[in-house]
């Protein structure tokens, strides 16, 4: 058996031409040609090794990119994405920080459901999140 360290660029796309994935919710994939596949299946199928290989999703995508493949690392399923989301990716507008993604959510709270907020929430978030007794701060 050969080592996934040692695979070159034609192994992955030979894999890739053949390789089959039925499973959903892969974090790291790549792209070859012009499918999406995970990428730790790919490399260990294209290495011809078991699943049970010690390489870990880190070093496949690490080998992955040192043949020059581009790698995706996805935080949400694709079917669960929203319309937005989806936009910003092609017009590759994204949110830089953590002000414009909350301001970005804030904008589809309806105005009236401001109201519902209690006043001391700063202060008692762990009695509103987890029922704790509430402070008298």
């Amino acid at each position: 058996m050969r080592s996934p360290k040692e695979l070159t660029r034609a192994e992955v796309v030979r894999a890739a031409n053949n390789f089959r994935w039925t499973r959903k919710g892969a974090k790291w994939t790549v792209i070859v040609g012009e499918r999406e596949l995970p990428a730790r299946p790919l490399v260990l199928e294209a290495a011809g090794v078991p699943p049970n290989d010690p390489t870990n999703s880190h070093q496949a995508v690490e080998i992955l990119r040192r043949l020059g493949f581009e790698t995706r690392y996805s935080t949400e399923q694709p079917e669960i994405r929203t319309n937005e989301t989806e936009e910003s990716q092609e017009t590759g507008v994204g949110l830089d920080s953590i002000l414009e993604i909350v301001s970005a959510a804030t904008k589809e709270v309806p105005e009236d459901e401001w109201g519902r907020v209690p006043d001391d929430l700063s202060i008692n978030v762990d009695h509103y999140l987890y029922g704790s007794k509430k402070t008298g701060k």
